[in-house]
């Protein structure tokens, strides 16, 4: 065990030269093993000062079984804005901890996911990124449709992969638009670049939309969940899940969008702090741990720091690291019967699922601005 849990260390912090990249159609545990001479290779100091050392070996990520036979890790690393850099190290110290999945923006969040990737197997990692239909700029159906090959292209060309393991597109008031863009990335299925689909913020008119002309459903509908928002927010998840689509959750720590103060609501949660007590465990733990026992995944910020528009990682402090570690760790507890209820039960901090849809959806923070 104390061989495999310097493996996992080293993993995140090789240099993209020291890996030999024929080990790319090896499965995780293969690849951990397989890369062991290279991993323990010399590094630099400033380089391994940053990424976390694991005290014990991290609790492997349960997998859900989609469509085609692809396996989900429940877990992700959300690298929403983060910069190249902290994404990068955020990346880092994911591996390190033992998550493989992340989620990323196009830009520079690819960017620095774009730099650990020559370090690790390509099979190894979970990739999942989104398409926008771009309805602020009011496109046509085709244009739209182009723009999917465009940033598909130039994501691609960027990673250096030729396949993303998780599409997601985005919401549009224009449902001409998402029916013809769901339409294509079927298309990008079927020829291999992406092996799963997804939606993002996608509420029940929206989902309903999709449906109507899909040739296959969404494998996940990717939206907002904390404690306070109930376990089945606004009917949306009992509504996706009946139709085959799972619950794929963003913001257990809220936004800081609407409203502006539920993270520090969340963070100071007399019953999730009482709660978190009882297992040695923190308000923050307890918030995913819910989440995730009611049968959702979770994408996560690498901790508590961060503000609207703005996620960090710093390459001084453990924040990064531990937060991680931490969020690896909340598959090791569970919480007791009568302690979900007391958190289904929770009315605050109030909380919008599609919060970041287009104006077509309820609650968007875009038409409140």
């Amino acid at each position: 065990m104390h061989i495999i849990q310097l493996l996992l260390t080293a993993l995140a912090t090789v240099p993209a030269t020291s890996l030999d990249l024929s080990l790319q159609h090896c499965n995780r545990r293969s690849a951990l093993l397989g890369v062991g001479a290279a991993a323990l290779a010399p590094i630099s100091p400033a380089r391994s000062a940053t990424v976390t050392t694991l005290t014990a070996p991290p609790t492997a990520i349960p997998t859900w079984r989609l469509a085609g036979g692809v396996d989900f890790p429940i877990l992700s690393l959300n690298t929403a804005g983060l910069t190249a850099d902290a994404a990068e190290l955020a990346f880092r110290n994911a591996l390190a901890a033992g998550i493989s999945h992340v989620e990323f923006h196009p830009g520079i969040e690819r960017d620095g996911v774009a730099r650990v990737l020559p370090s690790v197997p390509r099979q190894s990692v979970f990739l999942t990124t989104k398409v926008a239909t771009g309805w602020e700029r009011n496109p046509t159906p085709a244009a739209a449709v182009a723009s999917i090959r465009q940033r598909l292209d130039a994501d691609l060309a960027v990673l250096g992969t030729d396949y993303f393991d998780m599409l997601m597109l985005r919401e549009s008031p224009d449902r001409a638009v998402m029916q013809a863009m769901w339409a294509e990335m079927e298309n990008v299925r079927a020829e291999g670049k992406a092996r799963s689909l997804g939606v993002i913020n996608y509420c029940e008119s929206a989902l309903a939309c999709i449906l109507a002309t899909a040739k296959e459903p969404p494998s996940v509908n990717y939206f907002q969940m904390h404690a306070g928002m109930g376990p089945d927010p606004s009917g949306l998840r009992a509504y996706g899940e009946s139709r085959g689509i799972r619950t794929f959750a963003y913001g257990h720590l809220g936004e800081k969008a609407l409203p502006q103060d539920d993270t520090d609501e969340l963070l100071a949660s007399p019953l999730l702090r009482r709660i978190g007590g009882a297992h040695g465990k923190t308000a923050e733990e307890v918030a995913l741990r819910w989440i995730l026992q009611s049968g959702a995944a979770a994408s996560v910020r690498p901790s508590s720091d961060f503000i609207l528009g703005r996620s960090y990682c710093e390459p001084t402090g453990s924040a990064c690291a531990d937060g991680l570690l931490a969020s690896a760790g909340t598959f090791g507890w569970k919480l007791s019967a009568g302690e979900m209820g007391e958190i289904d039960a929770m009315k605050s901090p109030v909380g919008y699922p599609t919060l970041f849809s287009s104006p077509g959806c309820y609650a968007s923070f875009f038409s409140k601005k």
